[in-house]
């Protein structure tokens, strides 16, 4: 599958896994982790971007628990409508882009951002575009946090061990994040294995 196929399964995704159906479920455990790492970290007053934000359930319950200042990139122009139905205040006030990752992270300047975080996004990029991970860890100030799946959950109907297709269609590449960000000058702080994800914290060094 080529990088504008994969890009295309997510700028047109509906049903399952869309914005919409991910605005009806809300925030969720992961919401719950990110918070505490960032709580942990940075103050109620840092600059906080998602790398697939969707319709901003994650970015919602940051909102909800004090953090100000949010920004999110998707691919999907849906997402940031069903945002505007369903939260918002967070649409209100938050900073958004419309636009696939590697077409828009070149835009931000070194360390813009005091934490960057995806859940299970990074993982659905394509081996071809995979420059935009020392991109994520050029922008990053202080925190990067990675929530994603790295190993199989069930038998992959690929041949390939490396990736698996979600509903047959959409690929999603098994990567080892700690080594990726670290080998980037990243330092990795904390691990949290959940039952689906693996979310990796790293901090980046002055």
């Amino acid at each position: 599958m080529d990088p504008d196929t994969v890009r295309n399964t997510w700028t047109d995704r509906a049903g399952e896994y869309s914005p919409a159906y991910y605005a009806h479920h809300g925030p969720n455990d992961t919401s719950a982790v990110i918070r505490d790492i960032l709580s942990g970290h940075l103050p109620r007053d840092a600059t906080v971007l998602e790398l697939g934000c969707g319709s901003g359930r994650h970015l919602e319950h940051l909102a909800d628990h004090g953090f100000e200042n949010l920004s999110g990139v998707d691919i999907n122009a849906e997402a940031f409508d069903t945002m505007r139905e369903t939260y918002p205040a967070l649409a209100a006030a938050g900073t958004f882009h419309c636009g696939a990752i590697e077409e828009l992270i070149e835009g931000f300047d070194d360390g813009q951002f005091d934490a960057v975080y995806s859940v299970e996004t990074l993982q659905h990029l394509h081996p071809d575009v995979e420059w935009v991970f020392e991109e994520v860890a050029r922008i990053t100030g202080e925190i990067l946090v990675t929530a994603e799946i790295e190993e199989p959950a069930h038998e992959s109907p690929s041949s390939d061990p490396d990736v698996n297709y979600v509903d047959n269609d959409t690929p999603l590449y098994y990567r080892d994040w700690s080594r990726i960000f670290t080998s980037l000058g990243l330092v990795e702080v904390d691990v949290v294995h959940g039952d689906r994800d693996t979310t990796r914290t790293f901090r980046a060094i002055d």
